[in-house]
């Protein structure tokens, strides 16, 4: 299956989106399609839903499909979408890879199975190389997920070269995640010019990624700051750049001092006055009311807003 994805490629600021829960932990549609649609309205170009941050991984497949299917019916552009479908479960993967696709979804951000610690680059390459031939279809794109510090299970540069030379235009680009800017710029030098797509794993490199040749960022801090990092990625060349790429750093060390999945719900919730934002899915738990002020009023400082988040 050597045939690539037609659609046009999703460059600039994605959000994995936060998932909200109903206080008995079951999946909250209304509010989580009301946040894309203000995601996509603040600057987002697409959404990355069932990342790391959108507790993905609490999530049964069935619930990421009826989630998806809600944000298409609502009006939420497929082609904007880039949804998570790297299970430890090669038929999950399969699954949701297909869903996608028949959705019209711009691509799919796929973790390689992630419970077998210290597997071979070829198991790796066979997770991704068979759910590509199981789905079977020309329209799927896939974003490699890499991201060590949570699964223990990398994407090495190997890995990336075969499946690259299997699946042209198929493999359209990856998120890294390892936090290692050297990595993330070797991705570029090496990759770029075969089409192969860079995003960073954090707005912190977003500055650096654009410089590098990358094709943006898919950031947990786009589910609260979308609007600044996006004017950084359209303006990246302007002589103002380092002093945007500051601000928004200041933002991400306010909201990583805490765990941060708890923390952006805690965000949200705090500026769309809606106190149901904060629930998680155990394992995770809330911030503590301590930790919720302390966030707020370290946001407050930095002259911190999200315009249009409250419901009227």
């Amino acid at each position: 299956m050597s045939q690539g994805n037609p659609a046009p490629r999703l460059r600039g600021v994605l959000a994995p989106v936060v998932t909200p829960f109903t206080p008995d932990l079951a999946p909250d549609a209304r509010r989580f399609v009301r946040h894309c649609k203000w995601l996509l309205a603040n600057g987002c170009a697409g959404l990355a839903v069932f990342g790391t941050n959108s507790e993905a991984n609490s999530l049964s497949a069935e619930e990421r499909m009826v989630l998806l299917e809600e944000l298409v019916q609502a009006g939420v552009p497929a082609a904007r979408l880039m949804p998570g479908t790297g299970c430890c479960a090669l038929t999950d993967s399969v699954r949701l890879s297909a869903h996608a696709v028949a959705l019209g979804c711009a691509g799919v951000l796929m973790l390689p199975p992630f419970y077998y610690k210290g597997v071979s680059d070829e198991g790796v390459y066979r997770a991704f190389a068979e759910t590509i031939e199981r789905v079977g279809d020309a329209r799927l794109a896939v974003y490699l997920y890499h991201i060590p510090p949570v699964s223990q299970v990398p994407v090495s540069f190997a890995v990336i070269e075969r499946l690259l030379d299997r699946y042209p235009g198929t493999v359209a680009g990856i998120k890294d995640s390892s936090g290692d800017w050297a990595n993330t710029q070797a991705l570029n030098e090496r990759f770029g010019k075969r089409g192969f797509d860079v995003f960073a794993g954090s707005e912190t490199f977003l500055l650096r990624n654009l410089r590098a040749g990358g094709a943006g960022c898919i950031t947990a801090g786009a589910n609260v700051n979308p609007a600044a990092i996006d004017r950084l990625y359209r303006t990246w060349q302007a002589p103002d750049a380092d002093a945007q790429q500051q601000a928004i750093d200041a933002v991400r060390a306010a909201l990583q001092k805490f765990p941060m999945i708890a923390a952006l719900k805690a965000t949200i919730a705090h500026h769309a006055r809606d106190p149901e934002w904060r629930t998680v899915r155990p394992p995770l738990v809330e911030l503590t009311p301590a930790e919720d002020a302390a966030l707020a009023a370290s946001l407050a400082a930095l002259g911190f807003a999200m315009p249009g988040i409250a419901a009227d």
